[in-house]
């Protein structure tokens, strides 16, 4: 399955898909890219006059690119429209803002994928390279 194909079966559409493109992956991880548009919703309030990405957000992005993007790959000809990919648990460390119009790379690596769960350890990166956020996300794909 190519990134593009990854893409277009993820379960989501803007102004909730955090997916701008896959840059590797494989059976052991996944690395993916996503631009924050200057003009979501959730910068209006999340702060007055100084908007950051808010940690839950950062989280889905995590997920997006980190799981499910590696979830369905790692199915890959078992995926069907009638696949369903959910959130088990998360870990998060947050280590630096994440501003409107910064870029992002999220790197996942799989800790384990049996009985349908997956677990990984989850980075994401600034465009300098700076550690905005780490920790582990696991997810269960049902279908």
């Amino acid at each position: 399955m190519t990134a593009k194909q990854i893409i277009s079966n993820l379960p989501y559409s803007k102004p909730f898909l955090f997916v701008d493109e896959l840059t590797h992956v494989s059976e052991s991880g996944i690395q993916g890219n996503y631009t924050f548009d200057e003009d979501l919703d959730f910068y209006k309030g999340h702060f007055k006059d100084n908007p950051i990405t808010p940690g839950v957000i950062l989280t889905e992005v995590m997920a997006q690119i980190g799981v499910v993007c590696l979830g369905i790959y790692l199915i890959n000809d078992k995926f069907t429209k009638a696949t369903s990919i959910a959130l088990t648990s998360t870990d998060i460390e947050f280590l630096k803002p994440v501003f409107p119009k910064e870029k992002i790379t999220v790197i996942s690596d799989k800790i384990y994928f049996r009985f349908g769960k997956l677990k990984c350890k989850v980075t994401m990166v600034n465009q300098n390279g700076d550690e905005v956020c780490t920790g582990t996300i696991a997810g269960i794909i049902v279908g």
